[in-house]
């Protein structure tokens, strides 16, 4: 290996984020320098032409202003597949309509929960703000759709509920909409497992014909996948969006670009904590994978990264 000096980073008035990832890169510094690698990984993947880039994460970080960058990821085409959680509907849908609140880890929660406030981290959610909210805009929506047709895959209701946002106000700072405006697959492995998905349960109690066809994403997938050159993948988080993602590249003979962002620990060997280091030995990421782990918070690091990225492709 080639012997580099570390160099100290120099903060000026102005910096841009792409310099202040450059600096990260020369200076060394656990984290810091992974950061400027993974940058590195996520142009290479962004515009080698014969990659499909795909795109996993969870819910949680929809509540917060990082839903702007995964929207702006979609609004510039930058990636050509989604997976991500039920939740991920649930609060990109809610905040359309109801506003979300700055909050505190150290709330009370019995006083919250008296106040009719859900917590999620430090992100404050007003009860009317989640289920009733979702209860009295999609209810109408299902009647639409199931009135044109009875069988959904994730993949075409999320583009139908997307479509039906262009004239709401908010809808285009919706991930949804921009799903189906470029229309970029986004699949919802688990769709039954949050607000939305509870949704489509009561609507499903007085229209026992209304189903959701899971097997139509995996071949859809699995077309997109098997007749890719190339595949990479962004990775916030774990559980079964991330799962769902390397699970099915491993049938490709592995992505050939992966960036995990995580918070959680490998030793008690979750997938959520698992590197990408594992995933080369169950064929998921390719041995010649350009690849790295960067541990931390996805609220923080995602920004900083996408910022230096659009810095150096736009």
């Amino acid at each position: 290996m080639k012997k580099r000096c570390v160099e100290d980073i120099h903060l000026q008035k102005n910096m841009s984020v792409h310099d202040l990832i450059s600096s990260f890169d020369k200076a060394g510094g656990f984290t810091a320098k992974k950061i400027a690698q993974g940058v590195d990984i996520l142009e290479a993947m962004i515009t080698d032409k014969h990659c499909i880039r795909m795109l996993s994460f969870p819910a949680c970080i929809i509540s917060t202003g990082v839903r702007g960058v995964i929207v702006d990821l979609l609004k510039q085409k930058l990636v050509d597949v989604v997976i991500t959680t039920c939740g991920t509907l649930d609060h990109d849908l809610a905040r359309i309509w109801k506003p979300y609140l700055h909050g505190s880890f150290l709330a009370d929660d019995r006083v919250l929960h008296q106040q009719n406030l859900y917590r999620l981290g430090n992100i404050f959610i007003p009860v009317e703000s989640y289920g009733p909210v979702l209860e009295q805009h999609m209810q109408p929506i299902l009647m639409e759709l199931y009135k044109e047709k009875k069988q959904w895959s994730t993949k075409d209701l999320v583009w139908a509920f997307g479509q039906r946002l262009e004239q709401v106000d908010h809808g285009k700072e919706s991930i949804t909409y921009w799903a189906w405006k470029h229309q970029i697959p986004l699949f919802i492995p688990g769709p039954t497992d949050g607000a939305f998905g509870s949704q489509l349960w009561l609507f499903y109690q007085n229209h026992r014909d209304f189903v959701i066809d899971l097997l139509q994403d995996e071949q859809d997938l699995s077309d997109t996948l098997f007749s890719a050159q190339k595949t990479g993948a962004l990775v916030i988080g774990g559980g079964i969006s991330k799962h769902h993602t390397i699970w099915w590249n491993q049938f490709k003979d592995g992505l050939d670009y992966a960036v995990y962002i995580t918070t959680a620990v490998e030793y008690d060997g979750s997938l959520s904590g698992a590197q990408t280091r594992e995933a080369i030995s169950w064929g998921k990421i390719t041995e010649e994978a350009e690849n790295i782990t960067i541990e931390g918070d996805a609220t923080v690091i995602l920004p900083l990264m996408i910022a230096a990225v659009l810095n150096r492709i736009l």
